[in-house]
Formats: structure tokens, C-alpha cells, sequence
């Protein structure tokens, strides 16, 4: 397998700078520069005066020195916001040109790529954050994780496919990645073996993944990213952006088994090509060992290997203050094989701690979620995204608040999702509790809102897609919560025990705050 030299890429950024200076010179309009910039992993945000940098973070992998790259740019262009994405990314936002253009270039030292971020590129490969260090993982897939990435990386230059594909592994059950519902999926098995899923995805029509192999070999993963990408150009629709993801080609193609056999046939023809694609991958663990000390609490995961911990911290819709960032990156330079693994629902794993260095992160990273409904998952939102419907983050501090205020326990409300549109950046649709963005109309005035999404859920083998349960305004939705959060807490059981003792349940609680009843101009 050819990996792609990461200094290589550098090549390609004068183009970029150059048609940054024009887009903010007012030389190049926002759509023609969107289509440039998302090869790069950059899009300019809403209202053209800033960008944004989206990090390629591997299995979502912060090593030590990833992490210390990243918070010495944040200080030196003072960068305000910082974003850790569902796709398991860093972004950096509010960014000038000269900011984005000097982090871009300066990231490939270290390892970092954007390139084939944004636009129609395999973006960035997902794993499950706890891979190698989770005690009841079936095996540790972010070995091949990394490889399938570097793989990828191939294709950015590579036919152009209708649009973007994302491709996610996990190591067990708990399906964090959604490998069993994106584009490509590699889900473990106990015996160490993977099965395939493909052509799934989130967002408008969305689809599981078709099962189209079962007991793949690890070393042979590759052979079926090959046939994935080939399907996809194959059969993708390149005629309608709305329709050209990897999950309408169940449709085109006649439904899931008619879907499989494309596939299969694919596949075959990358078996029967003579190129070898058998993987070499030594899985890895860290050496490190436990020095006695202990840690416990909340927010302290014990991890497979004995004396050593993980410590978790989820900053509020996967926003760190970026001063906490670069104290916490401070903070592990100097602890051996520490590093953070971003997970797909904004959370940050900070691993491979003994138990007094486990105290020190947890001391460092104490401005996070204290409950489970305050790991609330939100998109960035539409006052940074340019396709962005609604504010999401605005939407997720106001509930946050008003929870609090309301003195609701930890545990009478699950985690919500919020997307700020229907592209469920936000995974609206896997949550127990999701909204998506729109505008509703009332006495003929259109109206901030969102569709409320209920009982979804992402455990391989119970995997639901959230029904639509109605569309709330924007300005009610703290007070729903609050109220579903008094009614659970009454019944003294927790919400997931509450919702699965009767799931029609939050509709009666839902009710009064749903727009029909008393809207007199329903849209």
C-alpha cells in the first residue's frame, strides 16, 4: 500500500492561498470558492469576513504532539473558538486568511492534513475513541483505522466521486461510530474478525448500511474500501447533489440485495485485479504501566491495561475554551503515551494515565459537562455554518441553563442531539432525544423552530432511526425539557428506564409545546 507523504500535500497550497487573497478581496464569489476551498478542508463561514479549518485527526487520535501543534496555533493566532466535530475533527474557527493559510501549511510538520476535508473527498476516518484501551472491546480496530485512512488519503486526487464518503470502524456493540449506518462500515466481532456494512448515512432519506460481508480477515480491509469507492463512481448520482450520497444507491440499484450484489461484483473485480492490498498491521497497545496510584469518580474510566485510566471530558457542545485547551495539552507533554481521542459524540478521552495523573487531568478539565444531559451533542451551528438553518449551540446553552436553573437530577434527561438542518451534523436522528432545524409558520409569520426526533438509537443490532414527533419552537424547547425532566424525576426512574417502560411516553409530555396545537396556520 503507497502512503502519501504528508509534506507532499504542501504543494498544492499556493493554489489555495491564491484564491483565498481573491475570495477575500471580493475577487471570487462565496459559492465558486466553497468549491475550491472544501478540497482543503476549509470553508469560509457565514458572511464571508472569516474561515474555518477543519483538522483531519485520524481515528480521532490527538498524540501528544498533534495536540501541542494544535494549542501553539490557537495562541499564536489567538483563535477564539474551537469545535470538536462528530466526524471526530478539530475545527478552528473565526480564522483570517493568513491564519488559516499559515496553519494549513505548518499542520503537515506535524502529521495533520486537511486536505480532502470539505467537498467530495473520503473524509475523515472514524474509530472508536477507546480502541486498544476499553475493557470489554472486542479487539483493537484503530490500527486498522489508521491504515484504511492512509489508504484513502489515495483518492483526493483520484476520479472525482459524486460526493463525500465517510468510512467508520468500531470495536464493539456500542456502535459509537455508527459503522453499521455510514457510507462504510468495519464492525468487529468477537472472533477478531470484521463485518461489512455499506451504504448507509444520516441526514434527509436516511439508511442503515447493507450487510455485504460478514468474518472479513483485518489484513483484507482494504480490498473492500477499493470496491466501496469503486460502487460509488460507479452507480453514485452525479447528476443531483441531493440524491448523490452512497445511501440512495439502495434505491437506484433495486433495494439492499440488489445493492449487495453490486457491490460483491465490484469487490470481485478488485480481488481478481492482481493488486495487492493485504494490510501488514502489528496491533499496537501502549507499554506503559500503572505506578501504584489510584483514581476514581465519575468521569474516570478504568482501562484494560492494570493501573492506568482514562479520564473523560466533554466541553459543552464540543466547544473548549481555548485556553483549557492549550493548558491541557501543557499539561500531558510531559506524561508518557498520554494522549486525547475525540469521540463522535463531541467527547474528549484523555488516555493511558497513571491515577495521580489521572487527578491532575481531572482537575485541569473540570469546566465540562457535570451531567448526561449536558454532553448534549450540537452541530456548530448557523451562526458560523453557511448552510446552517437555525443555532444549534445557541439552542443547547439555553436548554443547559434553564435544566439547571430548574435543579433537574443527573439522569432525568438523556443526551439530546441537535442539528441546526436536515444534513444531522448533529446525529439527530441516533439520539433518544434529537431536533433538527427549521421555520414554522404561525399567523403567517415564520418562526424559529425545530422537528423533534424521539426513541433513536445506535446499538449494533437495536439500531432505530428517531421518529419525528412534531416541531417545537425555538423558545419552548428549554421549557419541554425542563418539564419532561420534572416528569421523569417524579417517576424515580431514569430517563432511558422512563422511555423504555413506555416509549409513546414524551409525546403526551411533548404535547402542549408541539406547534399544531396552537398554531392557526400550519406549514
Amino acid at each position: 500500500m503507497n502512503r502519501i507523504d504528508p509534506q507532499s500535500w504542501k504543494a498544492d497550497l499556493p493554489e489555495f492561498r491564491e484564491k483565498t487573497t481573491a475570495f477575500y478581496a471580493g475577487d471570487l464569489d462565496k459559492m465558486a470558492y466553497k468549491g475550491f476551498s472544501g478540497l482543503y478542508g476549509s470553508y469560509a463561514q457565514k458572511g464571508g469576513k472569516a474561515s474555518m479549518l477543519r483538522l483531519r485527526m485520524t481515528a480521532g487520535r490527538v498524540t501528544r504532539e498533534k495536540f501541542a501543534f494544535v494549542a501553539e496555533a490557537v495562541r499564536t493566532h489567538k483563535v477564539s473558538r474551537i469545535h470538536f466535530t462528530t466526524c471526530q475533527t478539530i475545527q478552528l474557527h473565526d480564522l483570517q486568511q493568513e491564519a488559516v493559510c499559515d496553519i494549513m501549511e505548518r499542520a503537515l510538520d506535524c502529521g495533520i492534513v486537511t486536505m480532502g476535508g470539505g467537498g467530495d473527498f473520503p473524509r475523515n476516518v472514524m474509530c472508536s475513541p477507546l480502541s486498544g484501551v476499553e475493557k470489554d472491546e472486542y479487539f483493537n480496530v484503530m490500527p486498522y483505522a489508521e491504515a484504511a485512512a492512509d489508504y484513502l488519503m489515495n483518492f483526493i486526487k483520484a476520479e472525482k466521486m459524486p460526493r463525500k464518503l465517510k468510512v467508520a470502524f468500531s470495536s464493539s456493540p456500542k456502535n459509537l461510530t455508527h459503522a453499521t449506518f455510514r457510507d462504510l462500515g468495519f464492525a468487529a466481532r468477537p472472533d477478531g474478525k470484521f463485518d461489512v456494512y455499506s451504504a448507509g448515512g444520516l441526514g434527509n432519506n436516511p439508511r442503515f448500511g447493507v450487510k455485504v460481508a460478514e468474518a472479513v480477515e483485518p489484513e483484507k480491509i482494504l480490498y473492500y474500501v477499493k470496491a466501496m469507492w469503486l460502487t460509488f463512481r460507479a452507480y453514485g448520482n452525479y447528476e443531483n447533489r441531493g440524491k448523490a450520497r452512497t445511501r440512495y444507491m439502495q434505491e437506484i440499484l433495486g433495494g439492499p440485495e440488489k445493492y449487495a450484489e453490486a457491490f460483491l461484483e465490484k469487490l470481485n473485480q478488485v480481488l481478481a485485479s492482481g493488486e495487492n492490498l493485504d494490510l501488514a498491521v502489528a496491533p499496537w497497545e501502549t507499554s506503559k504501566k500503572g505506578n501504584g496510584s489510584t483514581a476514581c469518580g465519575a468521569r474516570v474510566i478504568p482501562q484494560k491495561q492494570d493501573g492506568l485510566y482514562t479520564v473523560v471530558w466533554h466541553p459543552l457542545g464540543g466547544q473548549p475554551d481555548p485556553a483549557a485547551f492549550c493548558a491541557l495539552s501543557d499539561l500531558l507533554a510531559d506524561m508518557e503515551d498520554a494522549e486525547m481521542r475525540l469521540a463522535p459524540d463531541e467527547t474528549a478521552y484523555i488516555v493511558n494515565l497513571t491515577g495521580d495523573e489521572a487527578r491532575l487531568v481531572l482537575a485541569a478539565t473540570g469546566d465540562g459537562a457535570e451531567t448526561l444531559f449536558e454532553t448534549s451533542v450540537s452541530c456548530i451551528g448557523a451562526s458560523i455554518c453557511q448552510v446552517g438553518v437555525r443555532d444549534s449551540q445557541a439552542l443547547l446553552s439555553a436548554c443547559v441553563h434553564a435544566v439547571r436553573e430548574a435543579g433537574i437530577p443527573d439522569g432525568a434527561l438523556p443526551q439530546i442531539h441537535i442539528s441546526g438542518c436536515p444534513s444531522s451534523c448533529g446525529t439527530h436522528q441516533t439520539g433518544a432525544i434529537g431536533f433538527r432545524g427549521g421555520v414554522k409558520m404561525v399567523d403567517k409569520k415564520p418562526l424559529p423552530a425545530f422537528v423533534l426526533y424521539v426513541n433513536g438509537n445506535e446499538l449494533q443490532g437495536g439500531e432505530t432511526m428517531g421518529r419525528e414527533a412534531g416541531t417545537i419552537l425555538e423558545d419552548q424547547i428549554p421549557a419541554f425539557l425542563v418539564e419532561l425532566g420534572k416528569t421523569v424525576a417524579a417517576s424515580g426512574m431514569t430517563y432511558e428506564q422512563w422511555a423504555a417502560k413506555d416509549p409513546a411516553a414524551i409525546d403526551a409530555v411533548a404535547a402542549p409545546y408541539i406547534c399544531l396545537l396552537y398554531t392557526s396556520d400550519a406549514a
